[in-house]
């Protein structure tokens, strides 16, 4: 079952959710996603929802059936974006006064303008930090946001003790710092969220909602809803299909490349089955409802996207399981310098006179209270995680951006951790390995019949008949023919007359003598005049100039190629024979192609999947790596973690070198990050760390990290 978790700010509160929800008797698997707010559970027996909800309250979070609607993610990125807006208003000016002071430059009314703009920050823009910290910390659990919260009112408070007389040294400016960064990263999570809303919505606008219903009294048009199994429905040409079904009466051509991937309609009638979403591009149907509600093949196709969507993998496995521990230990520590040195301050005192000699922002004199402070705020500022959080994220920039110099674009870095391990790639045949885009390869005809048969095909919608209008338009001078008589007969082809001679253009009479052809994967065209075969055309889906090559790369690599199409295993197997791929699946549906994907999964491999049509998006969401081709549909572009932007599969290779480069950079950023916190933290808990310094180390980690990071570039 899924549901939505709403209320959660961090990898930290959905540990906490996952846990609470595991602990539930029969659960098998919880998997909470953070950026769509998804959970799925699967347990042995029912769990009511009302103990589901219970134990997601119960440590701080709600439950809600309902999944996030378009108009409430758009809502939450634009607040978030305001917030930041203004944090960063206050914080900037700020941070400059700050520095201009710790100069020697004697701003005036320095200690108010601290006060005022931390507070303006924290209890404005930064108004819902606390409220999750106060929702943590009311349930006996920390996050991210409790660190925050407590290191920036604390060093807001010093600026307050300073006004009203406490020999204390003010941080206020520290305050404002420390919420901005936050709500920066809270916005970029918000963008995550309403990025991922759109893949949905993308399926949910091919839903048709009515459908013309043959009733006694005639055609009457009404709610999809309200259809039910059994009844008769009428499609004309132009029109989705409602629901899945069997045609009863009539033969259309049907546009089905959301199920298969293929550009080309296919001609059904009597007893064939439909499903919901397809387009009938020429013909009129009469359809038995077979499936209605969640059970139609769209509404599958929508949820699995959605399981898609909120299955996990850990790039920052490591990095959450620590932060686990994180928050609550360096609260702890920061606690206990505070007390020992209130305590203990004579017994430690000289300590700091010794570290003074060398070290000139010691406080040697400040006495207990300011001294326990100091230490206290210096621990929290310190530990406050922007380094652990700019690890992944400015890897993925500086990889972003040298991958649009190759024409890759990298979305998601979920799928990076794998990708150094992928060893078998999946790719759907047209518009993958093929440019998806039918064209006239060879003919035998005369310009004069070719021409006139292009005129003829003018008048049909079908991809062949323009790939022969292009070819002629290319090919042969233009000349005034006047066509009459135009028939198109459904799933066979097309005539006209001119000059009183009858033509006909589609498919052969007998098909032996082209058989070499059409084992070559080229589908032949018969042209007729006046009953006698006066030649043929040959069509095919060329193959791209680089595929064989990328083919043969991803080999040397150690990796193995799978054909995986929708189209028929006679034509799959030619193509992959020409590019050279031993493996090949054909005449696979969307389902189908999650289920291979989670097949070599179950197996041990590392799966890539390379798709571009939507009926690659589930698949491409369920592997490893999702690797979407440019000039494909916008849902399998969503649906993918990398996008090659020009349709070359040979960046593929690139892809995957950039993601292991890419990898490697954020391991060691992460651990640099770790590495920085086990260094400064005794320092600031034995007081020889300036909370000032503590914030300017803090960015120097981060520089580190974003340093690093561009360092990406160098090695691509």
């Amino acid at each position: 079952m899924s549901f939505s978790v709403q209320g959660m700010t961090c990898a930290t509160c959905v540990k906490n959710v996952e846990r609470a929800l595991k602990k539930l008797d029969g659960v098998k698997y919880v998997s909470v996603n953070l950026a769509t707010e998804k959970a799925v559970l699967i347990s042995q027996e029912s769990i009511p929802m009302n103990k589901i909800k219970k134990a997601v309250s119960d440590v701080g979070y709600k439950v809600s059936e309902e999944m996030p609607t378009e108009d409430l993610i758009e809502k939450r990125f634009k607040e978030s974006r305001k917030d930041m807006y203004i944090s960063l208003a206050i914080t900037i000016p700020l941070m400059v006064l700050m520095i201009l002071n710790m100069s020697g430059l004697n701003i005036p009314f320095m200690l108010f303008i601290e006060l005022i703009g931390g507070a303006a920050t924290i209890f404005i823009p930064g108004r819902k930090t606390l409220k999750s910290a106060w929702i943590a910390l009311s349930h006996l659990h920390t996050n991210m946001d409790t660190l925050v919260s407590l290191g920036a009112i604390s060093a807001w408070a010093t600026t307050v003790l300073a006004i009203i007389g406490l020999d204390i040294l003010s941080f206020g400016t520290i305050a404002s710092m420390l919420i901005t960064l936050n709500l920066i990263g809270r916005y970029i999570e918000a963008r995550m969220k309403h990025s991922a809303s759109r893949e949905i919505k993308l399926l949910l606008s091919m839903k048709v909602d009515k459908a013309n219903v043959i009733t006694d009294d005639g055609v009457v048009e009404l709610p999809i809803d309200t259809v039910k199994i059994g009844d008769l429905i009428l499609v004309r040409q132009g029109e989705k299909i409602p629901l899945d079904g069997t045609i009863v009466e009539g033969q259309a051509s049907i546009n089905e490349s959301m199920i298969s991937g293929e550009p080309l309609p296919v001609s059904k009638g009597e007893k064939d089955s439909v499903v919901s979403g397809t387009i009938v591009e020429s013909g009129l149907l009469k359809i038995k409802v077979e499936k209605v509600g969640e059970d139609t093949f769209l509404n599958q196709m929508i949820k699995l996207v959605e399981e898609a969507q909120s299955s996990k993998v850990p790039i920052q496995a490591l990095a959450d399981r620590i932060t686990l521990y994180f928050i609550p230990t360096v609260f702890s520590l920061a606690v206990l310098s505070g007390i020992l040195w209130f305590f203990q301050y004579e017994t430690f005192q000289p300590f700091l006179i010794n570290a003074s000699n060398i070290i000139p922002w010691v406080l040697t004199d400040a006495g207990p209270l300011s001294t326990a402070i100091f230490s206290f705020v210096a621990t929290l500022v310190i530990a406050c995680p922007c380094a652990l959080g700019l690890a992944t994220p400015m890897a993925l920039v500086a990889a972003s951006s040298v991958s649009a110099k190759k024409g890759l674009i990298i979305k998601n870095g979920e799928a990076i951790q794998t990708a150094k391990d992928i060893d078998t790639i999946l790719m759907d045949k047209t518009g993958t390995l093929t440019k998806g885009q039918p064209s006239v390869i060879e003919h035998n005809l005369d310009d004069e019949t070719f021409l006139i048969i292009s005129e003829i095909e003018k008048n049909s919608t079908h991809p062949l008949a323009k790939a022969i209008v292009e070819y002629a338009h290319e090919h042969i001078k233009n000349q005034n023919i006047k066509i009459e008589e135009i028939e198109e007969i459904t799933g066979k082809g097309i005539v006209g007359t001119y000059k009183n001679n009858k033509y006909y253009i589609g498919k052969p009479r007998d098909a032996k003598p082209y058989q070499e052809f059409m084992e070559n994967a080229e589908t032949v065209i018969e042209v007729s005049k006046n009953e006698k075969i006066v030649g043929y055309i040959r069509i095919a889906d060329e193959i791209k100039s680089d595929a064989v090559e990328a083919i043969k790369q991803l080999k040397e690599m150690g990796m193995e190629p799978i054909m995986v199409t929708g189209d028929n295993e006679k034509t799959a197997r030619a193509v992959a024979k020409k590019v050279g791929i031993n493996k090949v699946f054909a005449n696979i549906s969307p389902q189908n192609k999650v289920e291979i994907v989670r097949k070599y999964q179950i197996e041990g491999k590392r799966v890539a999947m390379i798709g571009d049509g939507i009926n690659d998006a589930a698949a491409l969401k369920s592997s490893d790596m999702g690797i979407a081709i440019g000039n494909g549909t916008d849902l399998a572009i969503e649906s993918a973690d990398v996008i090659i932007s020009q349709g070359e599969i040979s960046k593929v290779i690139d892809a995957i070198k950039i993601s292991e480069i890419t990898f490697k950079k954020i391991k060691q950023n992460l651990f640099w990050a770790f590495f920085y916190n086990i260094i400064a933290i005794p320092l600031a808990m034995v007081g020889i760390l300036h909370p000032a310094i503590a914030e300017i180390a803090m960015l120097f980690s981060s520089i580190n990290v974003i340093y690093n990071s561009s360092r990406i570039t160098k090695k691509l």
